[in-house]
């Protein structure tokens, strides 16, 4: 058993954060938490320098690494900003899916435009009436002739009305009993007649990243469209969920590590009572608790991503690292307002913003109650 990175990992690691620390600007990560808008030049230079796709095959602009090297990208990007990191790497989300299940005339067609930061691509999953519930889908596929119809509304969707393309979880079959047996995968471009999108509104965090409901009414798609199996769509989403909650968990990661430190610089300095805050036991403890925290989370992280890259799907292990990233980014980012105090509540200090991004990684990609269900049915198995 080997906990040490490699040489190529800790250079990837290391090129990262340099990165994230010479184009993450303070005063710019600012602007665009008020504005919601997109960071649009720092992501095509990432996709420049192959900070996106990163793991995907370099015959598809990718660099031909693992999930393990993608979520080293992931952690040091968001340590470093919480809302610039997070809308990064989620600029290729849901296109795992076509990397892992699509024909090799899709994977041609759209996965070099995301690794080189030109097309952002969105997975349209979530609807409004089932939430986290996703052996309903009101979304039906219907295949007439060469072509797939697809109507139906997702709601939530990271992206939404800015991404090329979306990866669409379709009720292909509506006699199929349990109906989950009857889902497929289809690729709608965002530029198809009938695909609309309207922003959700204003939220408490991620405000750089785009998330959006998403109509499509009488969609005409090619049946070449079709990504994976016909009637194989919810588990192959099961499978992405598998590799993106990993990539959740890394975001959680970084945030949790980006509070952290602010937090410990911030005691270092501050003076009360005659004395420096970091000098008070209570601190101390606190500090100790988050430490702690944030390097358990590092380490389930890293397993999944590694057991990910064995070739392993272990929806425990995953729904572990997620849940548990996400729950100590909240927790951290918390504690490091209140260390801060009265400044930990204003936006210069930037640990409030921290705790507002830090919050959605226990909701989406599955709520954290999902991840116990899934967490609770592997430790039990089937109960006679």
């Amino acid at each position: 058993m080997d906990f040490e990175l490699t040489k190529p990992q800790k250079e990837i690691q290391k090129a990262a954060g340099d990165f994230a620390k010479g184009e993450f600007d303070k005063e710019l990560a600012f602007e665009l938490d008020r504005t919601h808008a997109y960071p649009e030049k720092i992501w095509k230079k990432a996709g420049d320098l192959g900070f996106i796709g990163i793991h995907f095959p370099e015959k598809y602009s990718g660099q031909g690494l693992g999930v393990l090297e993608n979520i080293l990208v992931a952690e040091a990007f968001c340590a470093r900003d919480s809302s610039i990191g997070s809308a990064l790497i989620l600029a290729p989300f849901a296109s795992e899916c076509v990397l892992r299940f699509g024909s090799d005339d899709l994977k041609e067609k759209c996965l070099p435009p995301v690794a080189e930061g030109e097309t952002l691509s969105g997975g349209a999953f979530t609807e409004p009436d089932h939430g986290s519930d996703i052996t309903v889908m009101d979304t039906t596929a219907a295949r007439e002739g060469d072509e797939w119809v697809v109507n139906g509304t997702k709601t939530f969707i990271t992206n939404g009305g800015m991404a090329g393309f979306y990866v669409v979880l379709c009720q292909s079959d509506p006699e199929s009993k349990p109906t989950h047996r009857g889902m497929s995968m289809v690729l709608v471009e965002a530029d198809r007649d009938g695909v609309t999108a309207t922003d959700v509104g204003a939220k408490m965090g991620i405000h750089t990243m785009a998330t959006a409901e998403v109509n499509f009414k009488n969609v005409r798609v090619p049946a070449a469209n079709l990504i994976g199996e016909e009637g194989r769509g919810f588990y192959q989403v099961l499978e992405f969920f598998d590799e993106s909650r990993i990539l959740v968990a890394a975001q959680a990661l970084g945030i949790a590590q980006g509070a952290f430190e602010r937090a410990v610089d911030y005691v270092k300095q501050r003076e009360q009572f005659g004395r420096k805050i970091a000098q008070f036991q209570a601190t101390q403890h606190k500090l100790a608790d988050m430490a702690t925290k944030i390097e358990l989370s590092r380490l389930v992280t890293y397993k999944a991503a590694w057991n990910f890259d064995q070739g392993r799907i272990d929806p425990k292990l995953t729904s572990m690292a997620k849940m548990y990233a996400a729950r100590t980014a909240v927790e951290v980012a918390d504690e490091a307002i209140q260390l801060l105090g009265g400044y930990g509540y204003m936006t210069e200090y930037e640990v409030e913003r921290f705790y507002r991004d830090a919050k959605i990684t226990e909701i989406y990609e599955g709520t954290k109650e999902i991840q116990k269900n899934t967490i609770a049915s592997a430790v039990l198995g089937k109960i006679k």
